[in-house]
This record gives structure tokens, C-alpha cells and sequence, in this order.
């Protein structure tokens, strides 16, 4: 769902160890405070990865990540312009993701499991509806909404980054964008999927050259935590939830469908969408009217992940939404 494919076409990457990542990323200009928070689960518990920067008592961002199965470190952007403001975040690697542990149970990879897996983690990180802003990207963004749909009474505030609430519609408009594509990439990209060769190294190729460079990171040279991300993404949730490709939905979340449903979500909320973006632009601004306190950050030179390629436009905007926020309670 322009949550992110199983391409491993991005330029290569050094493999790094946890210690190798810890040391890195501790001995940095931005330090932060990592916590395995301890979850449970009808298969036993476990332990999600979680790291903290900053600290205000007023604006805690917790930072749902994309796939399912990637990871947070995509976000390292947000090291660059939060920290300056006085806003408190944290990264998290849901159950199965990289840093996390991988029980790989697919019996845990439902919609509802990740939902109070988010409770837990907020529980065990102290925040409440007094400083509690949930910020979710693509696959994020659906469980961001999910938890609002039963939690919001935790919240302070909800971030929804480029994933619309419906993934029938997200797949109408994928079929929108590859309409656009050349007919000759389209006959070619259809041979593949015919004879369900998606893994196979021309067909990853022509996606990620021809789509993915467009509509989830448009940067000349993509940036190192992105393709860390593709390097760590978890195969086996991502198929099991998503489906075997990008123009190939059909994991378990193939209907879910939320869109009737936005007008019960009472806390001020925020969506973002690029122009170039996977999702549609309009229809993430249409959802900002459907919420009760909804407003919109539009990214015009933005993709999917335009945190990086329209930070001029993302972060301004996020940061705006956290004060204003803020500034009413």
C-alpha cells in the first residue's frame, strides 16, 4: 500500500549489527534513551524497541513506522528539525520489525494485535492525553487510526502521513498512477505479475526505476536510513498483511476500509500528502474535513516519504500542528 515493497534495488548497504547501530546512533549530535518495553501477547511476551529524544512534558510524538514490518529509521530526518524545537519523540519498531523481537507468529499479525501493542508501549512510556501525539506513516498511518478508533481518549493529538483510509481507494489510485505509466512498462510489469514472478530481480528493477523513484522518494540518491529500511524490512509480515507487490494487494488488509468511519475520531488531527505521493493528495485533504478538528499539510514537491524529499513543507507544517495543539490545551 505504498507502505513498502520488497525491492531490494535501492543502492546496497553495509549490513550493521544492534551494537554497531547503538554505538552509531549514541555517539551522535542527537543522543537519545533506548527502552525494550516489554509487551504481552496470547503468545507469550515479548520486547519492542523504543528510543527517546528530548524531553518536554507537554508534546510526546510517538512515531509509527511504514511496511508493516519496516522500521523507524527512515525518521532519523526528524533528528534534524524537532529536536531545535522543543519536541519530545520517539522511535519504535513494532513486534517483528529489525530491532524488535521476531517471533514470527503470523498470528500476531493483525491490525488488532498491533493496536494494543501500542497501548502497552504507551502505558510502559508514560504518556497520556495530556502530552500523547501519535504520528503514523503509511502502514503507521492505519494503525494510527485504528488506535484513535479505540483509544483516542488517550490523546493528545493524531498525525496521519500519507496513507488514506481506505485501501480500496488506495488501490484505485495506484491503478490511477500506473495508467500514466508507458504502455510498453505497463506490458512488461504485467508479464511478470501474471506468472507471479515478484521477486524476480528485472521486475524489482523496472518498479523501483520506474515507480518508486517517482512516488515514494523522488531524491537523486536516496538516503542512507531509507535504504536501511528496505535492507531490514521483514518479508514475512509484509506479505502476509500487504500482498506480494505494489500493483498486487492482497494480504489481510485487502478491505479494510475505514473512510465512513472518520467522523468518530474527536481529537484534533493532522493529515499530510505529496503531490507525487502513492496515496492521493486529495482524497488525504478530503480527510482532514471528515475528522471533527482536522487540518491538512499539503507537500507539492513531495512523495510518499516526503519527510525527506519536501521537508520544507512537512516539517514546518507537523511542527506548526504540534504548538497549535499545545497552545489550546
Amino acid at each position: 500500500m505504498a507502505l513498502f515493497c520488497l525491492t531490494r534495488c535501492a543502492q546496497p548497504v553495509q549490513e550493521a549489527t544492534l551494537a554497531d547501530y547503538f554505538a552509531t546512533q549514541d555517539s551522535g549530535v542527537q543522543a537519545g534513551n533506548i527502552k525494550m518495553v516489554e509487551i504481552t501477547t496470547p503468545k507469550g511476551k515479548f520486547h519492542v524497541w523504543t528510543k527517546r529524544f528530548g524531553s518536554n512534558p507537554k508534546i510526546r510524538l510517538l512515531l509509527l513506522h511504514g511496511g508493516p514490518g519496516g522500521t523507524h529509521e527512515y525518521f532519523e530526518c526528524f533528528e534534524n528539525f524537532l529536536p531545535k524545537e522543543g519536541v519530545e519523540f520517539i522511535y519504535y519498531d513494532q513486534l517483528d520489525s529489525w530491532y524488535s523481537d521476531q517471533p514470527n507468529d503470523s498470528s500476531l499479525w493483525t491490525t488488532e494485535h498491533f493496536v494494543e501493542e501500542v497501548e502497552q508501549v504507551r502505558q510502559a512510556l508514560g504518556l497520556n492525553k495530556n502530552n500523547f501525539y501519535l504520528l503514523g506513516h503509511s502502514w503507521g498511518g492505519i494503525l494510527a487510526m485504528e488506535y484513535a478508533f479505540k483509544y483516542q481518549a488517550n490523546l493528545k493529538g493524531l498525525i496521519i502521513s500519507n496513507m488514506m483510509a481506505s485501501m480500496p481507494e488506495y488501490e484505485k489510485y495506484n491503478g490511477v498512477l500506473r495508467a500514466k505509466m508507458r504502455q510498453s512498462l505497463v506490458d512488461s510489469l504485467k508479464r511478470y505479475e501474471d506468472k507471479g514472478l515478484y521477486k524476480d530481480s528485472v521486475y524489482q528493477a523496472l518498479v523501483f526505476n520506474e515507480y518508486y523513484k517517482q512516488h515514494l522518494c523522488r531524491l537523486a540518491e536516496w538516503p542512507d536510513p531509507l535504504n536501511r529500511l528496505f535492507k531490514h524490512l521483514s518479508e514475512g509480515i509484509y506479505v502476509t498483511m500487504q500482498g506480494p507487490s505494489e500493483f498486487k494487494t492482497g494480504g489481510r488488509l485487502i478491505r479494510w476500509d475505514r473512510s465512513k468511519d472518520l467522523g468518530k475520531i474527536t481529537v484534533p488531527t493532522l493529515t499530510i500528502g505529496g503531490e507525487f505521493d502513492t496515496m492521493d493528495p486529495k482524497y488525504m485533504e478530503w480527510m482532514s474535513h471528515q475528522v471533527k478538528q482536522g487540518s491538512y499539510v499539503y507537500c507539492p514537491e513531495g512523495s510518499h516519504c516526503d519527510m525527506w524529499d519536501d521537508q520544507q513543507h512537512y516539517f514546518p507544517g507537523l511542527i506548526k500542528f504540534l504548538k497549535d495543539v499545545d497552545a489550546q490545551k
